[in-house]
């Protein structure tokens, strides 16, 4: 009898290669370069500041003005992104830079974008002497200031509150500074950091026409783009070039959300800090698609791997202690650099205050200086009253949303939509309904300053009801616990932290946006109301530089006040008792 002995079959592991979706992958980037470079080229044609920049009003230039106005969002949006990042890191690391950065931020956020463009334009038109480049640069930083805020403040509320026991483990595995950011700190705050990023870019939107036609100094500057075109719509009363444009941004809109935040929602994830899974996770095509592809593979295996590799190999200490001298060496010489850039920023502070306090010497006089705090008084109640109104209506829809992620599939292209659209593309509407009705603008503005900047507190309460871990849910659910105590013990106490975020940045959104909403026009019909945004848009495109000063000067100090007394002690309360540790 014969037998035979069993086979053993090996198996080869089949390495994936390139497929037709890398070819897309691929086409995709190069038609993505060659529209950055098609788009960018106008930035660098020739201009005289004496010229008058022409807006086509023909729909046919709807989509390149587009492609120009998402070319600047997204350069600003890269730049308020490392901005953010390195702001907010430096904050949550250091207590002395804490104790500058976080007012600094609290200051510059109230500036208006108007506020920004009327000390820039000048500056970086020097800069490019006979280029557009000057310009774009200018509407550029403007838009860089309606994201950047938010995003910072979001990074650094997700920093300090990351769980001590993760911080405590990286401590225990000796991990260096990059690779306890790129590991523990930069995923814990990636769910944060992107719901921030889709409202900061939002707030791009929201600003764009004032970014891309400045009036300024008694100059008209209206650069090619969609915001441009926004607003000579609105100032020649022009229905069908609004609606055109009112389509073309929201077609972005979503696109926008398809192609990029959508799937970065779905990557982040897996970053959720829980210990059981959410049994419905968000999706996205675009990031399965992704993940079937080779080339982020291959170039993460010849590219970024060897480069990481080799840099670890040549970093400076590596291979021995430092000595004591050493130390103290590298430890002065921060000293150094710190009070220089330090010495440096006090300097540049001193000379604008001189140089403010010299505009200011006999224009202004103190009956004037009291109507303008006065002004920034009624102002300060109407950001108050939208905090509070915007409060009540969306944290329970925020929570519902960010609680079921079927229903955030579709909630969230809307909530995009309301964030990204210019107030001043409605007054077609409400200003026709505020004449009808009677609605005195000192009233209505409260609609309008909440139609722009309600849209933070929404999006933050979102994201903290989805970082809300599985497991403490399924804790609830096997508790029976009745609804208001499920509010009170793990809702509130969760996005709490969240919404502290929101409703600061969205209290310091509405001074910006205050210039917009206390001052509407639609063609021959203008309302205003008694406040320091209108007051603030009225002296700036007359180019009186003392009020322009004076009035912005009262606007930061109304901020500063609110944020030492009320967001900054809130800030520390949500850090103290609501950490998820």
């Amino acid at each position: 009898m014969k037998t035979t002995s069993p086979q053993l079959t090996a198996y080869e592991e089949v390495k994936p290669g390139f497929g037709w979706i890398d070819a897309l992958v691929l086409a995709v980037l190069f038609g993505l370069l060659w529209s950055a470079l098609h788009f960018g080229k106008g930035m660098l044609v020739h201009f005289d500041p004496s010229d008058q920049l022409e807006v086509d009003s023909s729909p046919a230039m709807i989509p390149y003005y587009a492609g120009r106005t998402l070319l600047r969002m997204w350069i600003a949006f890269a730049f308020s992104l490392f901005f953010a990042i390195g702001t907010g890191y430096l904050a949550a690391k250091s207590r002395r830079a804490r104790a500058l950065i976080l007012p600094a931020l609290d200051i510059l956020q109230s500036v208006p974008v108007l506020g920004f463009l009327s000390a820039t334009v000048a500056g970086f038109m020097a800069l490019f002497p006979g280029s557009l480049m000057g310009v774009e640069c200018a509407a550029i930083f403007a838009i860089f200031t309606g994201q950047v805020w938010n995003m910072a403040f979001g990074f650094y509320h997700s920093m300090v509150t990351i769980p001590t026991d993760m911080q405590e483990a990286a401590t225990t595995y000796r991990l260096t500074a990059w690779q306890r950011f790129r590991t523990v700190e930069l995923p814990a705050s990636a769910h944060s950091l992107i719901w921030n990023s889709m409202m900061s870019f939002g707030g791009g939107w929201f600003f764009v026409a004032q970014s891309e036609a400045i009036s300024v100094m008694n100059k008209d500057l209206k650069l090619p783009g969609l915001g441009s075109y926004m607003a000579q719509a609105i100032d020649q009363g022009d229905h069908t070039a609004a609606l055109w444009a009112v389509i073309a941004m929201l077609a972005l809109i979503l696109v926008s959300d398809q192609l990029v935040w959508r799937p970065l929602l779905a990557w982040a994830d897996k970053f959720k800090i829980e210990l059981t899974e959410s049994s419905s996770p968000p999706t996205s095509w675009v990031y399965d698609l992704l993940r079937g592809s080779y080339v982020f593979t291959w170039l993460d295996e010849k590219c970024w791997q060897p480069l990481g590799d080799w840099l670890a190999r040549h970093r400076p200490g590596t291979s021995a202690a430092p000595t004591p001298a050493r130390i103290t060496r590298e430890r002065w010489t921060k000293r150094v650099l710190t009070g220089l850039i330090c010495g440096l920023l006090i300097f540049e502070a001193l000379r604008g205050l001189v140089a403010a306090i010299d505009a200011l010497h006999g224009a202004m006089s103190w009956s004037l200086f009291g109507h303008i705090v006065w002004l920034g008084f009624l102002t300060m109640l109407r950001v108050l009253a939208m905090t509070v109104i915007a409060t009540l209506i969306w944290t329970p829809v925020g929570v519902w949303i960010g609680s079921k992620p079927h229903i955030a599939r579709f909630a969230q292209p809307l909530a995009q939509i309301g964030a990204s659209f210019p107030v001043n593309m409605t007054f077609p509407l409400v200003v026709g309904w505020f004449v009808a009705a009677n609605v005195s603008m000192n009233w209505g503005s409260i609609l309008l300053i909440a139609m722009g900047t309600q849209w933070y507190i929404l999006f933050n309460v979102i994201a903290g009801a989805m970082a809300i871990p599985n497991d403490l849910k399924e804790a609830a659910r096997m508790y029976g616990l009745s609804r208001w105590n499920l509010w009170k013990t793990l809702i509130l106490p969760a996005i709490f932290p969240f919404w502290v975020t929101g409703a600061c940045t969205a209290a310091g959104g509405a001074w910006n946006a205050s210039i917009v909403a206390e001052l509407a026009s639609w063609g021959d019909v203008s309302l205003k109301a008694d406040g320091l945004g209108a007051y603030i848009s009225a002296v700036t495109k007359s180019g009186d530089t003392p009020l322009i000063i004076a009035s912005i000067g009262v606007m930061s100090m109304f901020v500063v006040l609110m944020n030492k007394f009320v967001w900054r002690r809130l800030y520390a309360f949500a850090e103290r008792r609501f950490r998820l540790d």
